[in-house]
This record gives structure tokens, C-alpha cells and sequence, in this order.
């Protein structure tokens, strides 16, 4: 019987310092900003040099979740990580990550595979899912290593809406969760595409309203938690952007829960002259971008409020 075992390596140059490419890849909450196929990281645990995290990612055509424990070496600049709870066909998978710091002030990055699948069909889909995956995380990691400084962290907005709530968080929790339901509670909701392949984890497409009348279709993966957080990566954007990723939290408190809307996203500046105009600046563009991500995200809140307080108080009478 042919071996189900293989071993991979890809390697790559990056015109970065090594210690500056290692910050980036220690630094797993910011994978689904990084990688392509990265969707969420959640930390298990977390101590100076040693970590488990949970990974939902993109493999092929499918989303996958899984647990694996990291070993953290800044010193040797290098990072190994090894699946502790894997989703089939992966039986196993383990492998690392070496940052070498070139004579020429570059760096070589080597990212190792070592994996095992369920069956001969199953390894040959992992082995290239693990190929292509590998090459995609490469290009991301050189081009947003290649990149940083400021006129980077000029294309990139984080923030976050909050409100309070009198009412559960597992309320408004649901609220969010069931998008198959937002064309009748969310009037900037026209059409709604769902398809949920396992419980907590969906797939999106929807086409919204924007406040100037137009509409655009987006499309995401969204990872549930329940009751407390729904985190999600956009995968088809509008126009303005490259990147978006964010997440809604659910916090009991003594008043009852503070919902809140996190968005992460970068500008796409090639279409910025198309869209808003040829005067228009990078600044321009994250002002319309935000304030558009923060309608919605407010109007999605202010609606689930009604909705968990229209609970409570139904219960209460």
C-alpha cells in the first residue's frame, strides 16, 4: 500500500529584516488580515513561547476548522506548529516556519509540511490544497512585509460600534447569527444567499443598500461562537476595498449586553478615482468606506436591540 505520509517545502525572499517577518507570522489574531485563506484565530491558550489556537481557513472549495499547538523561538526566529485536533481527511499535520537573515539585508522564509490523510484520494487532495495554500501565504507574507511603513498604515482603518442592550446576549446573538431572516428585519438588506455546511460556521452573500441608493453584493465566511462572538472575512467586496474582516461581540454586563461591530479593512486605491471621483483621497476614501460599514453595522444593532429588549420585555409581562 502507497504511503500516506508526505513532506513539503516552499520558500521565498523577502526584501524585509527577518525579525520583522517573524513579528508578523507570531502574531496569529492577525492571519485573516495576512493570509488569504485564513478566516479566524481564536487563542485556546497563549504563554510566552508556547500556544494553541483554533484555525478556521479556507481548503479548496471547502472552510476547515482545527487546533494546533505552536512553539515560539524569536531568538532562532523560527516557529513549528503541529495540529492537535485535525479535520478530515487530514489525519495529521505538523511543520514550521524559518526566518534565515540574508548578507543582502533579505530574508528567506522556508515553510515546511509534514502531513498525513485518511486515504489515497484524501492525500491527494491535501497535497495540493497544502501546495497552494503554502504559495498563496507566501505571496501575502512577502508583499505585506515588503510593504509596511506608513503610506501602509495610511490604507488600513480599524474601529468598532457599540451598543447597550437590555436584553441577553444568546438574543442578540441569534439576531445576528440568522442572516437567512434579514431581508425581513433589515431594510438595508435586499436579497440574502445562505448555506451553513456545519453548525457555526456560514457562508454569505447578500447584496445591500447602500445610503446613496446603490447596491452591492458582498460574500463571507462567518465563524459563530455562540453566544458571544460571530467572526467573519469578506471574500467578494465592493469596490473601495481590499480586505475587510471583523467581528460582532455579544458582552453580558450589569445592564444587560454591549453588542459591538468591529471592521478591519484596507483601501483598494485603484478604484478610488473610479468610485468617488478624481479629487478624491485615500483619506476621502476611508471616511466613505467607514461611514458606510458603520451605517449598516448601527442600523443592524439599533433593529437587534428592539428586537432582544421586545423579548425581555414580552417575558417580563
Amino acid at each position: 500500500m502507497p504511503s500516506r505520509t508526505r513532506t513539503s517545502e516552499h520558500e521565498i525572499t523577502i526584501a524585509a529584516p527577518a525579525e520583522d517577518v517573524y513579528r508578523l507570522l507570531a502574531r496569529a489574531e492577525s492571519w485573516p488580515q495576512l493570509f488569504p485563506p485564513n478566516i479566524y484565530v481564536d487563542h485556546v491558550e497563549r504563554g510566552e513561547r508556547e500556544e494553541r489556537i483554533r484555525i478556521w481557513a479556507t481548503a479548496g472549495d471547502t472552510v476547515k476548522n482545527w487546533t494546533s499547538r505552536r512553539t515560539l523561538d524569536p531568538e532562532g526566529l523560527r516557529i513549528t506548529f503541529r495540529q492537535e485536533v485535525s479535520a478530515p481527511p487530514v489525519s495529521a499535520m505538523a511543520g514550521s516556519w524559518q526566518m534565515d537573515a540574508l548578507p543582502s539585508g533579505e530574508t528567506l522564509v522556508r515553510l515546511g509540511h509534514d502531513f498525513q490523510a485518511v486515504d489515497d484520494e484524501g492525500l491527494t487532495w491535501l497535497a495540493d490544497v497544502v501546495d497552494r495554500n503554502s504559495r498563496s501565504e507566501l505571496d501575502s507574507l512577502k508583499a505585506l512585509a515588503e510593504s509596511l511603513g506608513p503610506a501602509t498604515d495610511e490604507l488600513t482603518c480599524s474601529f468598532e460600534d457599540t451598543v447597550q442592550i437590555d436584553g441577553s446576549a444568546r438574543d442578540v446573538y441569534d439576531f445576528v447569527y440568522r442572516a437567512d431572516l434579514w431581508t425581513e428585519r433589515l431594510p438595508h438588506v435586499a436579497t440574502v444567499r445562505l448555506d451553513e455546511p456545519a453548525p457555526g460556521l456560514q457562508t454569505l452573500e447578500m447584496d445591500t443598500l447602500s445610503h446613496d441608493g446603490s447596491t452591492h453584493t458582498t460574500k463571507s465566511h462567518r465563524v459563530g461562537l455562540a453566544p458571544h462572538r460571530i467572526a467573519y472575512k469578506q471574500t467578494t467586496l465592493p469596490a473601495l476595498i481590499d480586505l475587510h474582516t471583523g467581528y460582532w461581540t455579544f458582552t453580558p454586563n450589569e445592564d444587560g449586553v454591549a453588542a459591538s461591530s468591529q471592521h478591519t479593512f484596507t483601501v483598494n486605491t485603484a478604484n478610488i478615482a473610479k468610485v468617488l471621483g478624481a479629487d478624491a483621497t485615500v483619506r476621502d476614501a476611508i471616511a466613505y468606506v467607514r461611514n458606510a460599514l458603520s451605517t449598516n453595522s448601527r442600523a443592524t444593532l439599533s433593529i437587534a436591540k428592539a428586537h432582544a429588549e421586545g423579548l425581555v420585555g414580552a417575558s417580563r409581562t
